[in-house]
């Protein structure tokens, strides 16, 4: 059986070397998706994001997100968004690059947000995890845990809790773990 759609293609590919021009790259249905996302973007005023490989890979982008309310006020806080070809039917892989004392985001950076898990379903967007993520940050949830230490604390003691933040964003120890300064 003759492919007309590979035949066709192949002729389009053919003219555009012939006019010394190279092919376009066709977009995945991903990528297609990503761009509407970015387009309607909504961004909290303690967001920003931006694209460190350049806007010929929307796939993988930041978005630092400045706290202005809670526990975490003050901080600046970065995350990497790597976008599966296969969005919006399996959600982005989200890790938090400034390492942080909170029960919802481990020491490795992993995130603990329904959304980006079972939760996920196609019709949720990019807005929509850059929402959830502020919201870890004013109203952390002891719940849910990937930092089990932390989470205990919280619910345990919430003023130890917030002393144990700042002294993280300060720069200093939680017991023998180390954070890096994280004020904006």
């Amino acid at each position: 059986m003759i492919n007309l759609f590979k035949i066709k293609g192949q002729k389009k590919d053919d003219a555009a070397a012939a006019n010394g021009k190279p092919a376009a790259k066709k977009q995945s249905p991903g990528e297609l998706r990503l761009h509407k996302d970015i387009a309607e973007l909504n961004l909290p005023k303690t967001t920003k994001i931006s694209f460190p490989n350049g806007k010929d890979d929307l796939m993988n982008f930041e978005a630092t997100i400045k706290p202005d309310e809670g526990y975490y006020l003050g901080g600046k806080f970065v995350f990497t968004f790597q976008v599966p070809p296969a969005y919006p039917h399996e959600p982005p892989k989200v890790k938090c690059k400034t390492k942080v004392y909170h029960p919802n985001i481990d020491l490795e950076g992993n995130v603990c947000l329904n959304i980006l898990r079972e939760d996920w379903k196609p019709v949720l967007n990019i807005n929509t995890i850059v929402y959830g993520l502020n919201l870890l940050f004013s109203q952390p949830n002891d719940e849910d845990p990937l930092n089990h230490e932390a989470a205990a604390v919280l619910r345990d003691d919430p003023k130890k809790f917030e002393k144990n933040v700042q002294r993280a964003m300060a720069g200093g120890y939680i017991g023998e773990t180390h954070f890096p300064r994280c004020y904006a």
